[in-house]
């Protein structure tokens, strides 16, 4: 490894993982979102009558010491009675191999409205706590930097920096979130608002107001399906799905477009994501429908500057249905067959 890959990989922990302190990155958003629907919209909340539970794993950048890993675990299920879908989501992210950790436990509630004959608007709350906590040890700072050798001696101890430790390396804060969702049999339209109340994540008890505050995710997602072949109940086998997402924070952007197919068990997807400035990735996924259950892998091919230095990004989802626990069979007149 050379001098000049060596500190690329140290600044860009700094630039990823140092920024902590202000909180001023951006949320994560899974390449197959669609199997993670609750995640970046609460209005999702309830597609089905009957429970549904999904599970993702995304580990992102493993040539440059396994930057992001994240794990995500949801639950979800619309009642009747209530006219409304319940759901919970449980979240952990590594940041740095371990520098930062963030984990994050919420609820959601989210009321149906329908209106003319197959129009619905879904209005999505989600309440949840997070806990980050920060080892202030694997930090490299600019300071430590020597432009020789690096950030450490001959004998790999870390160059000393004047840089002060706070005093508090864990912090606990309320977040909330809010989404829309109009639908029809033909398209959808969703609309979220990310930390509308405003949180503090960072560990500087003196900056911990409206100025340091988690910058507010605005996302807008839509799609189509177009159905090739229908099973003998009616329900899509074989569909087309072309989606587009658009996430804004504090400046940044991401846009992901492209289409989702499946072909009875089997389905597949290419997508694009886009910073509005570069391309920074085009992401290929695969996997298999078994009814009750659902996996897919997709992997992100760096399309930035950085390259394939970085190993990618690589994704699991797995969606298990507990479709035995449903009452009766339900005819969904929609276009949501992509998240189910």
């Amino acid at each position: 490894m050379t001098l000049r890959h060596f500190i690329l990989k140290k600044l860009l922990f700094l630039c990823f993982c140092g920024t902590c302190f202000t909180a001023l990155g951006q949320d994560l958003v899974f390449s197959q979102y669609y199997n993670a629907p609750i995640h970046i919209n609460p209005a999702f909340a309830g597609l089905n009558n009957y429970p549904q539970f999904t599970s993702n794993y995304r580990l992102q950048w493993p040539g440059i010491n396994n930057v992001y890993k994240t794990f995500a675990f949801s639950y979800d299920q619309y009642f009747n009675k209530l006219n409304s879908g319940i759901g919970f989501t449980a979240l952990t992210d590594d940041q740095g191999d371990g520098t930062l950790k963030t984990t994050k436990l919420s609820g959601i509630y989210a009321y149906r409205l329908r209106f003319r004959k197959d129009w619905q608007l879904k209005f999505g709350l989600e309440v949840g706590f997070s806990q980050s906590r920060l080892d202030f040890a694997k930090l490299i700072f600019f300071d430590q930097i020597d432009p020789a050798v690096g950030p450490f001696d001959s004998a790999g101890v870390p160059f000393p920096s004047g840089e002060i430790q706070p005093e508090n390396l864990s912090n606990g804060y309320l977040d909330v979130n809010f989404g829309m969702l109009f639908y029809n049999p033909q398209f959808y339209v969703g609309l979220t608002f990310d930390h509308i109340n405003g949180p503090y994540s960072g560990f500087l008890a003196s900056n911990s107001n409206e100025s340091f505050a988690i910058p507010i995710v605005l996302a807008i997602n839509a799609g189509t399906q177009i159905v090739l072949e229908s099973d003998n109940k009616g329900k899509p086998s074989t569909f087309i799905s072309p989606n587009i997402l658009f996430a804004h924070q504090s400046g940044f952007n991401q846009v992901n477009v492209g289409a989702y197919m499946q072909i009875r068990q089997l389905f597949g997807g290419l997508w694009m994501r886009h910073t509005l400035n570069n391309l920074d990735a085009v992401i290929f996924s695969a996997g298999v429908d078994l009814d009750y259950i659902k996996i897919g892998y997709s992997f992100d091919l760096t399309g930035s500057q950085l390259g394939t230095n970085t190993g990618g990004s690589h994704e699991i989802g797995i969606v298990f249905r507990l479709k035995n626990l449903e009452k009766k069979e339900s005819k969904y007149n929609d276009c949501f067959s992509l998240f189910r």
